[in-house]
């Protein structure tokens, strides 16, 4: 089922019948805070009132037009201005993926990219708040890795995003755990061969827990990206154990899933961050969500049953 879902996401046909499909977007609303900017600040400022806080991602990736990538840019500019002028910028950042700036253009990709990433990131230290990069599948990996260090010599607040299920990993949160830094973890998202990602969710988890303690014991500001309760808990032990405090590190979840546990942990004093997607661009997004977990499958399939 997962191999299945995360196919579709790249598939044109899949992507043409779901969106046509008139009954799939009240479920997108779940995950995705609407189509428009100011449907996107409106959900940011519900979030940051409830206690916890914000970042937001602009839908989009694996652009292959110069236009899209300026696009792309363009939203994000007006986006962090927007968070500046209502006075939300002090608790939500921005998540950025590479390819939907230029990385995957097949001419002067990489440059491209790091251009644009720079412009989101002149954009965001104007208004005082961060970006993130996201991690894509793993043939991007070295690329955004480079980016990030190009850009953290202007910016060194800029966050990666590092993912357990990738043999490298553990490398990567050591080269990324020194001081300033700031590293999401997460599980990972997409379909990856045997021999660069563990494949059972056993050694996932073990892989995770590896890394998390690296990232615990370094120098850096580790966040927390998963909904496992069992993670969460081991987390705040890891986090102890290297004499954290609860203002050294955050959890993040994504927006729809979870919610009374964000709220949960936002109450005992941890920073809970929630990861908000926008944008008419939410096929992709949305397919690697039914395939991370089959109680979102089994969710989807009873809203459209359900649904008038």
């Amino acid at each position: 089922m997962r191999s299945a879902l995360l196919a579709a996401a790249r598939s044109p046909q899949a992507r043409s019948f779901v969106e046509r499909t008139p009954l799939t977007k009240p479920v997108v609303s779940r995950y995705v805070a609407g189509d428009t900017l100011e449907e996107a600040v409106r959900v940011t400022g519900d979030l940051l009132a409830d206690g916890r806080k914000v970042t937001l991602d602009h839908l989009g990736e694996d652009t292959t037009e110069l236009a899209q990538a300026a696009a792309t840019v363009h939203a994000y500019e007006r986006l962090l201005a927007e968070l500046g002028r209502t006075g939300l910028a002090s608790g939500a950042e921005v998540s950025v993926k590479l390819s939907a700036v230029g990385q995957s253009l097949p001419r002067d990709g990489e440059k491209l990219a790091l251009d644009n990433a720079r412009r989101i990131c002149e954009a965001a230290s104007a208004v005082g708040t961060t970006v993130t990069l996201d991690m894509e599948d793993h043939t991007t990996t070295d690329s955004t890795l480079g980016i990030l260090a190009d850009l953290r010599v202007d910016f060194p607040w800029v966050g990666a995003v590092l993912q357990a299920y990738l043999h490298r990993t553990e490398q990567d949160c050591r080269d990324l755990s020194g001081a300033g830094s700031r590293v999401r973890l997460c599980k990972g998202a997409y379909k990856e061969p045997e021999s660069v990602a563990y494949q059972g969710k056993d050694e996932v988890d073990l892989s995770y827990v590896r890394c998390l303690k690296v990232l615990m014991n370094g120098q850096g500001y580790p966040m927390v990206a998963s909904h496992d309760p069992r993670l969460v808990r081991i987390a705040a032990q890891v986090a102890a154990a290297a004499g954290r405090t609860a203002d050294s590190y955050e959890h993040q979840m994504l927006y729809g899933v979870r919610p009374d546990a964000q709220r949960e942990i936002a109450a005992n004093g941890t920073t809970m961050r929630v990861y908000v997607p926008y944008g008419d661009q939410w096929y992709g997004y949305f397919m690697r969500r039914l395939a991370e977990r089959p109680a979102n499958v089994t969710f989807f399939l009873r809203s459209l049953l359900t649904t008038n």
